[in-house]
């Protein structure tokens, strides 16, 4: 069965890649700004379930990955920066402070519906000053990243530390995404027990 990503982002293709998985970019073409949760899981799996199953519709006999990330700090969302100003405040409300990044994931092929998230805190150092965050504004890289900063470019100068998952961090939680494919026998090393198909009954994995 084909693998689909449902996105055209070239950090999750590449990261995909690195562990072996070859997929297809695809871009969802969903209005995100439409989307109306604002509890921090439920937005991230809500847009990942509806960008694999846009993909989806268009790609029958696939089987798709749809994934989104949110940052909240306390319960508020920190999506994409609207603006310089925007970002800058942002930036500063998570110095010296820890935030959670969580990221939805949702695999829909046919007769398939498998829906996670991984959740990870993201430490900001308290010495940086405001001339720092401003010339990580000017760099223009973490304009289109949830929170407004890249970990694995120069946004990796602002964190202290982080606790949980990494790859969650820089875009898929690699380790949970791997087990949900085992579930549907995808193996390793092109070790393939079978093609991924629907389990039976239809299986839910957990939050």
């Amino acid at each position: 069965m084909q693998l689909i990503l449902a996105s055209t982002s070239p950090w999750r293709r590449q990261l995909l890649a690195s562990v072996g998985l070859g997929v297809e970019g695809v871009a969802p073409g969903v209005a995100e700004e439409e989307f109306s949760e604002d509890r921090p899981v439920e937005r991230a799996i809500g847009l990942a379930r509806l960008k694999a199953e846009a993909v989806a519709a268009r790609s029958p006999g696939a089987l798709v990955i749809g994934a989104d990330q949110v940052a909240h700090l306390n319960g508020e969302n920190f999506g994409k920066p609207k603006n310089p100003d925007d970002h800058l405040r942002r930036l500063r409300a998570l110095r010296g402070r820890g935030h959670r990044l969580v990221t939805g994931v949702a695999l829909i092929g046919p007769g398939i519906e498998v829906l996670f998230s991984e959740e990870t805190e993201v430490v900001f150092r308290a010495d940086l000053s405001d001339e720092e965050l401003e010339a990580y504004v000017l760099t223009g890289e973490g304009s289109g990243c949830a929170g407004g900063y890249q970990a694995e470019g120069q946004g990796a100068a602002l964190i202290e530390r982080v606790n949980g998952d990494w790859f969650n961090v820089i875009g898929l939680p690699v380790h949970r995404l791997l087990g949900a494919l085992r579930g549907l026998g995808w193996r390793p090393f092109g070790l393939h027990e079978a093609p991924p198909q629907a389990p039976t009954p239809l299986t839910r994995s957990g939050r």
